[in-house]
């Protein structure tokens, strides 16, 4: 709660040059998978806008969608900020692997739906390792393909390995790489 209202100004912000910059509502609401494979509305700042056919869920850097001040958003990390109220609501927590859309995480089977048996967190050892996902995507000839058969899986991996060893001091890490921008080796 204390967090939320200490960026309350930063989201106001936020949510006013979102909203400038797509000519829609600043706030972003969109449906993942949490724990036990419960959906949830994750809230974000909205960064992109509507394009007509343009129907993929995999950005990659330089996608046309992306306004100007959503790359700011992303690279800045702004437009996770409203997901804290998700933290509030018991949706999330800080630290955990990243909530997906459904399509990814109900396809989960054996031994890696260990994933959804926590809650998701707004930043992880997945998205720290992956920090640079659009950029990568936008590197590879098909990036949807690349992103199902070669990201995912291995994000999968990441996170089942931190479930397994996750530790109060571990999660003060990630934070930690999360804010000073470094990536885990």
């Amino acid at each position: 709660m204390v967090g939320l209202i200490m960026v309350a100004p930063v989201i106001a912000l936020g949510w006013l040059a979102a909203t400038i910059s797509t000519r829609k509502n600043g706030f972003f609401i969109q449906q993942r998978v949490g724990m036990n494979g419960k959906p949830f509305p994750l809230f974000k700042l909205r960064s992109m806008r509507e394009i007509s056919g343009h129907q993929t869920m995999v950005t990659a850097d330089g996608d046309q969608r992306i306004t100007k001040v959503g790359r700011i958003l992303r690279k800045l990390k702004i437009d996770e900020l409203p997901q804290l109220l998700n933290v509030l609501l018991g949706h999330m927590s800080i630290v955990g692997p990243r909530p997906d859309v459904p399509g990814f995480a109900d396809k989960l089977v054996g031994d890696d739906r260990i994933i959804l048996s926590i809650r998701p967190g707004i930043t992880g050892p997945a998205s720290i390792a992956f920090r640079d996902e659009e950029e990568i995507l936008a590197s590879v000839d098909e990036p949807e393909v690349y992103n199902r058969e070669v990201i995912w899986p291995k994000k999968v991996e990441i996170n089942k390995q931190y479930i397994q060893e996750q530790s109060l001091l571990g999660d003060i890490k990630l934070m930690w790489q999360t804010v000073v921008g470094t990536r885990i080796r």
